[in-house]
Order: C-alpha cells, then structure tokens, then sequence
C-alpha cells in the first residue's frame, strides 16, 4: 500500500493541556500503519473566531498508509476518548485533531476538506508546521514560507 504524509494540528485549551495533547501524540505513534512521527515545539495563542482560555498547539507529521478517511475516523475517536464534546462552531476543547495535509492531495467531501480549509489563515498552524517541515507546501495555497506574512500579526508564542 503507498505511503502519504500526513499532517495534524493539535490543540486544546480545557483540562491540562500539556497532557492531554502528549497522550494524544502518544496514541497518534500507535496507529496502524503509520510511522516515522514528529511533532514541532508547543506553541501557545489566543483563540481565533471563538472565546475562551488561550490554546496550546502543535503539529504532528508521520507517514502513513491509512486511507484518509480512516485517518480522520482515529483522530475523532482520540478526540473522543478525551472528552471532546462539539455542542458549537469553535467551541474549547478539551482535544482539537485536524487532518491538516495528507500529502499533496485535495480532498472535498460532505466530511472532510484537506487541506484543512483556514490552516494558511491561521498563525497556530502554521508557525508549528514550518518548525517541523520549513519547506512545507499548502497544496492550492503554495509555500507554508511564504504564507506566513498574512499571519503575522497574529498573537501566537512558543511554550516550551
């Protein structure tokens, strides 16, 4: 089976964060299929279009022969098993796992966008993507590098 690339933002702003989003990357190293996982540094920020205390983010990449749609159904399932609850629209969270980039493919169904639609917009992203992979390309946005100007202003900070 091909291997892809896989790329998922993680993040969280109730509970104790720190934890939560390490046992997460731990069960992300276990999934089936997968290998060769890495994950940026901790980066810290305001909520964007939503309330609520400031979030901890990063990004994990490993490689990968789960199918898309597998992949997201074992992010929810984490999400899941750590109380993540979606009562509305950027609601916090206890656990945020977004399939950010599966390669170089665009997918658009009912229950997935890749890449993820707002991660070029988004300093939380992509601070955290660039730190991992510098020379990452936002298939139909273009170069993680380059987009990181738009998002400049945005109030984001490493947390280690």
């Amino acid at each position: 089976m091909t291997e892809s690339l896989a790329c998922i933002g993680l993040g969280a702003n109730l509970g104790d964060m720190r934890a939560v989003l390490a046992a997460a990357y731990t069960q992300l190293q276990q999934l089936p299929g997968t290998r060769h996982h890495r994950c940026s540094p901790w980066f810290r920020s305001a909520p964007v279009d939503a309330s609520g205390p400031d979030y901890l983010n990063a990004v994990a990449c490993f490689d990968t022969t789960l199918s898309p749609q597998l992949l997201l159904e074992a992010l929810q399932s984490i999400e899941h098993r750590h109380g993540r609850e979606r009562p509305y629209r950027n609601a916090p969270r206890t656990l945020d796992l977004d399939l950010l980039l599966y390669g170089d493919q665009q997918i658009a169904t009912p229950t997935l966008t890749v890449p993820h639609p707002r991660m070029h917009e988004r300093a939380f992203v992509l601070l955290p993507l660039a730190a991992l992979l510098p020379d990452a390309v936002i298939p139909g946005r273009g170069p993680v590098s380059t987009l990181m100007s738009s998002v400049a202003g945005q109030s984001v900070w490493r947390a280690d």
